[in-house]
């Protein structure tokens, strides 16, 4: 798994020390405070390592950290990734795998060729993947159209890659899984499952003998059938890394504990997670679940990144704060 990171002068990310990683890791914090670009920034690194040498695959880890970037943040050239107003001082970004260094740097004026990198982390044959906030199912024939024929930006390399794992877990024959009590779990949760239609092309819900279109499914449950098509299928195994921006999104509370009862136990079976969010219930849910296990989290409050790991404590943020606020609110209405 990834247990430390440092990365300097990314975008918003001007000085991050994260150390002793774990099972599941948290990002919290207000929008706009950098959280989705730190999971991007761990994700492209993630992915480089997974193309290096994989199968025929030729390119130097260099051109393809370069090329992953690019598509990933989508700037005119990688270059601009660098945080602005730092003058010449370089962006880095220093991550250990398995306690072995993957690390790069590169300027403002870096156009495409990163030419300070080193990689000391052996070839990987599991897949690590990204959820984005928004949902793909429905989305998947319009995001490989603009990406793979039309070569054009808009749905960055995260939604790209989930369209792909997406489709490939759709096709061929199912193993059964590794994972057949998280299987369980999620169908409990769904009420069905969600399959991909050769006929129609086209994502459908099956709920006994009823099929419904993916269009009017909630979104809830498309992201957590996702999750099931791509462990079910096996493109996630036991050493696999999944990043999932606001795992909150479109989930009812009560789904939410569901999804991060799903998250722990995954997790158990060796499986990492960095999850980037600003619900109550999540910080609350994994508050919970950290009395029986690490769960490091990095806050990000006033500007400034604050480090601490929820079996221990809550660190500061502006979530509870305001989850307090409206508390104390409740209470003097209700003595007026």
């Amino acid at each position: 798994m990834l247990n430390n990171i440092e990365i300097k002068n990314f975008g918003p990310l001007n000085d991050i020390v994260w150390n002793n990683l774990s099972g599941i890791n948290l990002v919290i914090g207000p929008n706009d405070s950098g959280k989705t670009f730190l999971l991007k920034t761990l994700y492209s690194a993630m992915r480089t390592l997974e193309d290096y040498k994989r199968g025929d695959e030729r390119k130097k880890v260099a051109e393809i950290l370069a090329e992953k970037l690019y598509w990933t943040f989508q700037p005119e050239k990688i270059g601009d990734l660098v945080t602005k107003g730092t003058d010449n001082t370089p962006l880095s970004c220093n991550i250990t795998f398995d306690h072995q260094k993957f690390c790069y740097e590169f300027g403002k004026n870096t156009s495409q060729r990163i030419s300070s990198i080193e990689n000391n982390v052996n070839p990987r044959s599991s897949n690590s993947i990204f959820f984005p906030a928004k949902e793909v199912l429905s989305l998947d024939s319009i995001i490989l159209k603009s990406r793979e024929r039309d070569k054009t930006f808009g749905f960055d390399d995260t939604y790209l890659d989930l369209a792909r794992a997406l489709r490939s877990s759709s096709k061929g024959n199912r193993l059964e899984s590794e994972f057949a009590q998280v299987h369980q779990n999620i169908e409990k949760i769904l009420g069905g499952k969600v399959e991909y239609d050769e006929a129609s092309g086209r994502w459908q819900f099956k709920k006994g003998n009823q099929k419904f279109s993916i269009g009017v499914t909630a979104e809830g449950i498309k992201n957590i059938a996702i999750l099931d098509n791509l462990l079910t299928a096996r493109y996630l195994d036991k050493e696999s890394i999944i990043f999932i921006d606001e795992p909150e999104s479109a989930l009812h509370p009560v789904a939410i504990s569901q999804l991060l009862d799903i998250v722990a136990l995954l997790s158990e079976y060796g499986i990492q997670f960095f999850l980037a969010s600003h619900s109550y219930f999540v910080v609350k849910k994994l508050f919970l679940l950290a009395q029986g296990l690490s769960i490091p989290v990095i806050s990000a409050n006033q500007g400034e990144w604050q480090y601490a790991d929820l079996k221990n404590e809550m660190p500061a943020n502006p979530i509870i704060d305001e989850s307090i606020r409206l508390y104390k609110e409740e209470v003097e209405l209700a003595l007026q």
